[in-house]
Parts: C-alpha cells; structure tokens; sequence
C-alpha cells in the first residue's frame, strides 16, 4: 500500500514531535591561554603538548590559543584576567600562584628542600591539599612543573648572607610578602617586574638577582651578573591552571583523558628542565661565568639565616600548618633514606 505524500509528511512530523528538539551540535570550547615563558622555551613546548594532545583527544572540538612571553601581563595580573574571563588558562610560576592561594609558597620555604628527589616527594604528597584549596578558589589544576632551583647572580662575589646584603637584589614585583620579609632580614631588596630585570642591571638599579639559571641564560642576564653562588636555595614551583567554570564546560567524560594528557606533559617538562638547568650551568661557565661553591661552613651560614625566617613565613607567606606539612615530609623522606 502507499502512502499518500501528505500522509508521510504527517508521519514525518510526528516523529519529530515525539524525538523531541533537536540537539545543536556542540560548540568549540576556546580557550585562551597565558604564561611569561619565552616563545618556544621549554615551557611554551610543554603547553604547545598540550594543546596538541587536546586537539586530538577532543576530536578538534576544543581550541587553544597560547599567548606566551608574558604578552598578557605578568603572573598576578593573568590571574585577574582568569577571574574576569577574559583568559580561561595560565601557567604560573608560585608567585602567581600565591595570588591566587598562598598554599603553594609552602614548597617554596627557603633551604627547606636540597634536591629534586625531596621536592618531588614533598610536592607529590601534598599536591591534593594545594589542588583543593585552588579548586575552592575557581581554579582547576592541570598538571604541575618546575622552573629550576633558585640560585644568586652578582656582580661582585657573593660567599655569605651578609655579601648579599650589601648589593641591591632584585625582587618580583607584585610579591609584597617576599619583599617584606627580605627587608624585614635586612637585604636591600628592589621590587621590579622580571621583564625589567636586564634593564635595571644595566643601569646599576640592582646588583645581584636570584632566579634559576635557565632564566639568567634565556635573558642573558649573567652576562652582567657574572658570578654565581652555587647553593640551591629554593625550589621554583610551577603550575597550569585553567578556570573551574571553563573545565565544568567540558564534556565529563573527555577531562580524565585531557586530566592525563596534561599530568604527562608536566611529567616530561620536569625532565627537561633538570637537564637543562644543569646544561644552561656548563654553557655560562663556557662564555665566563664565576660559579662561587660556599664551603661548608658557608652554606650553613645560609641555612641559619634561612630558618631564622621560618616563624616570620607564618604571617602570611604560606599557611603555617602546610609549612609544617612540608617539614614532616622532608623529614620523612629523609628518615627513609631517600626512596
């Protein structure tokens, strides 16, 4: 039998009714992305990993844009732009972190850690406390990096903390806490924005800096700063973030994958970096950098003033129950043997 055309219409639109409205096809989520990391560093190819991993994952269906070398500003004022909407990602050193939540300046403790095997322990077991409090605050974490271990530039020879005290030493602008504990300890400290840095030792604003050498070799910083002490003074702690509201928008079932994607890209970030950092040392040393080891003697100096600051970190630093926290697991780590 056949059907009349008006009839299959009619049973056409039927259909229709009882399937309900159709679905749009999904929308592209686009994210846009910040971070001070030079172009193509390590830290943008890690992010460029990501980006390509998500692609792929996602079928196409979300859309990174990377605006590195601190295009949208520096640490703090990326993460306002976060909050406003106007970025939904950043990658951050632990002084834009701090700006957001102070938890993460807990692993940052100066002389606390002595290598990277006790930094990854720490960070390891006290990573899901730092993501929660994040978490409370809007922000979902991404995976977790390293920049290096701090260490000091001078232009003079820098064996003792009382040397360092008569250079102007660079600070981060925008990190109040850090300044005031510097000065509160009685080094001339010089808050600038680290964009400023080569500039303002050029013009003899500041004498001596602390950062890790892969920056001091990236802006050819030590080129004027040419000696550097060698102690490992702190952990540099990094973070990708991406804004709750924007993570919430995507699929449930795709963030494992994309969860993963990004922990693996950090994974191999963290390798790359501690080649290099010890890389970036031999090729300065090439082209004339001083390293200065302090003797034992010297580096406990160091240490005794790096404690006498311990107390002071609890007014606001970082909460004084996740320093303890980090305390208990290096000393944990160490009461192991290191394993």
């Amino acid at each position: 039998m056949k059907f009349p055309c008006a009839r299959l219409l009619g049973v056409a639109a039927l259909l229709a009714l009882l399937a309900g409205p159709a679905s749009p096809l999904a929308a592209k989520t686009r994210i846009r992305m910040g971070t001070i990391a030079p172009k193509d560093s390590i830290w943008h190819n890690a992010l460029k990993q990501i980006d390509a991993d998500w692609t792929k994952i996602s079928g196409g269906e979300i859309d990174i844009t990377i605006y590195p070398a601190g295009q949208l500003g520096d640490g703090p004022e990326m993460v306002r732009k976060v909050r406003q909407g106007t970025l939904q990602a950043v990658a951050l050193s632990q002084i834009g972190l701090s700006h957001i939540d102070n938890g993460v300046s807990a692993l940052h403790v100066p002389m606390l850690l002595r290598s990277n095997e006790e930094f990854d322990y720490v960070r390891e077991k006290i990573a899901p406390q730092l993501e929660k409090r994040l978490e409370a605050e809007g922000f979902v974490v991404l995976s977790w990096g390293d920049g290096g271990w701090v260490r000091f530039f001078s232009k003079t020879p820098a064996r003792t903390p009382d040397d360092m005290r008569k250079m102007k030493l660079f600070t981060s602008a925008g990190d109040p806490e850090s300044e005031r504990l510097w000065k509160q300890f009685g080094f001339n400290v010089v808050p600038l924005s680290l964009t400023d840095m080569l500039l303002s030792l050029q013009r003899g604003m500041i004498d001596a800096f602390h950062v890790p050498p892969i920056l001091a070799l990236l802006n050819q910083s030590y080129t004027i700063a040419n000696h550097m002490t060698d102690l490992r003074f702190s952990p540099v702690v990094g973070g990708t973030i991406i804004s709750k509201k924007t993570w919430e928008e995507i699929p449930a079932a795709m963030r494992p994958k994309l969860i993963e994607s990004a922990r693996q890209a950090g994974e191999q970030l963290r390798k790359e970096v501690r080649q290099f950092e010890q890389d970036a040392i031999d090729q300065m040393k090439k082209r004339g950098l001083t390293v200065i080891t302090p003797t034992e003697a010297e580096t406990k100096q160091w240490q005794a003033e790096a404690e006498k600051v311990y107390p002071a970190l609890r007014q606001g630093y970082a909460p004084g129950e996740l320093i303890d926290e980090a305390i208990r697991l290096r000393d944990e780590f160490r009461r192991s043997g290191g394993k």
